[in-house]
């Protein structure tokens, strides 16, 4: 059946049942709906166990099976929901994470499981060594063999033909049934255990592909059609099963699917590197449309030339938003990893916390959703470390025993903003104060300013922690997650009051590859400024200008803004050139009146990461090649934003 085949699929759909797991455990230990959480938890566990049955995975079948018997036993009744069996499956839940990751990678078994199965076999009631059937001193490979599902399982011997025409099998299997193409495979070859299988429609390779729920064959076989039955069903998943003499010579039986039952693929799963190498594709496409319309610019008075070029624009145009559609995800694939995290480390710590899941349904990038999960395991970390009190503490502030945290995603224009809040403590500025001249990083009293209090917390080795525990206090959460924000052209925005608790929100494009921007010279150099930070634009000269507090303000549309020049940013000599424009450009709270020397207009920019020379400045993210095969660079608004209010 080539298990390998199937591997990638079967750690995708392992995943999503440990998740659907894990969210039942959190709700059974919370007691809301016991029933329902028992019935989820049964379903995630009976759909690993045949999966992995399925691919020959015996010790995940049988880690399963133990887990499945003791949920059994708690939807009867027949045992309470104590600790002792909430810690259990827990533990569990954990074993079947390893054991699955340890068998994808050609070691199933390699996990020692025994405790976890002794364990869960004594909550159940079960002695001995019960699994599936088998008897109590059985060996592995011996409970392999009684394990239904499983390559290797014993089996009628195939009986020579009688003759006759034998029988005619007709299958249907449940079409959201996972891994539906190795057990349609899993069917045939428990077929060919029996007898003789021919005239297979569709063929094999069809069913390996996963093209087909419903499928026929012919059986020459000396088993009656009760033990072909038990042996096809034990395939699982099969919701549809007809068995009945073979009418017609296999010969003479058309080829092709069954008419009415091979069912249409509603999806296929595509890798990762091969959306990747599209988007690669798509953004060159990009560049190259951009080269050619500069070209033809001359040529502008040329009516097909026009056509054609307007054409391919929307179709290339088109074809981006396909390929970036097709890279979009849920973000819920990512925060309903984050549960289980929470009510671990809440535990290690002492504290009860409530979690809350917000915009599960908020889209992004597939490559974005992978880098930040590491951030987003930071900050939640802090926010239960160092936001969240004490139970007894936060009943003597007047709060609730539990603290609550919020992860969220909501949409912003063209950018993702993900959000932990908490409603701790909230950052005590005079213990950063402190901390910050123990370091030498301070050398007064005076005030700190919001600005302030982030760059000192998010410096790499800056921690107010007491001391180091296993869950943090080394001084890499804030300023891992700052540099990986910044590395994905994305920001980090902190909003904390003592008492009420600390709000991070990381601001990051929708997409890694291509972005709209506004285009700016600067003496000979041309930057890109990400369209969704820029809010106006308009003409040096029309705007009055003023000082406040020493500083120059710009007054855009009455409102004063703090002015930046962009040559001073890069290092050119102040020009008193007129028809200088400027840019108004914001991040978060946070607005700046941009000058330049000229807008030049807007442009798709493929993202083009770089690494960063030492000496560089740093308020770039990216680089992309212009129309004209010339490259720029694309401001990080978020760090010029930040290096300009400091």
């Amino acid at each position: 059946m080539m298990p390998e085949r199937y591997a990638e699929l079967f750690r995708d759909e392992s995943r999503e049942h440990l998740a659907t797991a894990n969210d039942a455990l959190l709700v059974l230990e919370r007691g809301d709906d016991a029933a329902r959480a028992i019935a989820e938890l049964f379903r995630a566990v009976h759909s690993l166990k045949g999966m992995s049955a399925a691919m020959g995975y015996a010790a995940v079948a049988e880690l399963a099976h133990a887990c499945e018997s003791l949920l059994s036993r708690l939807r009867e009744e027949a045992i309470a929901v104590t600790p002792d069996v909430m810690d259990a499956l827990f533990a569990a839940a954990d074993a079947l994470d390893e054991a699955v990751e340890a068998a994808i990678a050609g070691r199933d078994g390699a996990v020692d499981c025994s405790a976890v199965l002794q364990r869960l076999q004594s909550l159940a009631g079960e002695s001995g060594d019960r699994t599936s059937g088998a008897a109590p001193d059985a060996t592995r490979e011996e409970r392999r063999e009684a394990m239904p599902g499983t390559p290797g399982a014993a089996a009628p011997a195939a009986a020579a033909s009688d003759g006759s025409g034998g029988l005619e099998v007709r299958v249907g299997l449940d079409p959201q049934a996972p891994l539906a193409g190795a057990r349609a495979v899993l069917v045939v070859r428990r077929a060919e255990a029996l007898g003789q299988v021919t005239d297979l429609e569709p063929p094999l390779a069809a069913l390996q592909a996963g093209e087909a729920t419903a499928f026929r064959f012919h059986v020459r076989s000396a088993a009656s059609p009760d033990e072909i039955e038990r042996a096809i069903r034990s395939a699982g998943d099969v919701v549809s099963l007809e068995i009945a003499p073979a009418t017609e010579p296999d010969a003479a039986r058309p080829s092709g699917p069954v008419a009415g039952r091979a069912a249409a693929p509603r999806s296929v799963r595509v890798e990762a590197r091969r959306l990747d190498a599209l988007l690669d594709l798509a953004g060159e496409l990009v560049i190259a449309r951009g080269r050619l319309a500069d070209a033809a610019a001359p040529h502008a008075a040329d009516p097909q030339l026009r056509d054609a070029l307007a054409h391919l624009s929307r179709l290339v145009g088109a074809m981006q938003d396909e390929v970036l559609s097709s890279r979009l995800v849920p973000v819920a694939q990512l925060f309903d990893r984050f549960p289980r995290l929470v009510r671990d480390t809440a535990r290690l710590l002492g504290k009860e916390v409530v979690l809350e899941l917000e915009g599960k349904d908020v889209h992004l990038d597939r490559s974005l959703l992978d880098e930040v999960g590491d951030p987003l395991v930071h900050l939640l970390r802090n926010a239960l470390d160092h936001g969240v009190e004490l139970p007894a503490e936060r009943e003597a502030a007047g709060k609730p025993r539990a603290g609550r945290l919020v992860l969220s995603a909501a949409r912003d224009r063209d950018t993702v903003l993900v959000r932990v809040a908490d409603d701790g403590r909230g950052i005590d500025r005079a213990r950063v104060r402190r901390r910050a001249r123990e370091l030498g990083l301070l050398d007064d009293d005076r005030p700190l300013t919001d600005a302030e209090i982030v760059r000192l917390v998010a410096r790499a080795g800056f921690s107010t922690a007491e001391r180091v525990t296993d869950v943090s206090g080394r001084g890499v959460g804030v300023d891992a997650v700052q540099t990986r924000m910044r590395a994905l052209g994305g920001a980090v925005e902190i909003d904390s009051r003592e008492g009420v608790g600390t709000t991070v929100t990381l601001r990051l494009p929708l997409t890694l590859a291509i972005t709209r921007t506004v285009l700016a010279r600067v003496g000979d150099e041309v930057y890109a400024l990400p369209a969704g930070h820029v809010a106006a634009t308009g003409e040096l000269d029309a705007i009055p200008a003023t000082t406040v507090r020493g500083e120059p303000v710009l007054l855009v549309a009455d409102q004063p803004l703090p002015a930046l020049d962009l040559r001073a940013v890069v290092g050119l000599p102040p020009s008193a050139a007129a028809g200088r424009e400027l840019v108004v450009v914001e991040s978060g709270e946070r607005r700046v009146a941009l000058v330049v020397d000229e807008l030049l207009g807007q442009q798709d920019a493929v993202v083009k990461r770089f690494d960063r020379v030492r000496g560089a400045l740093d308020c770039f993210s990216g680089a992309t090649i212009l129309g004209n095969g010339t490259p720029a660079l694309i401001v990080d608004v978020g760090r010029l934003l930040t290096q300009g209010q400091s």
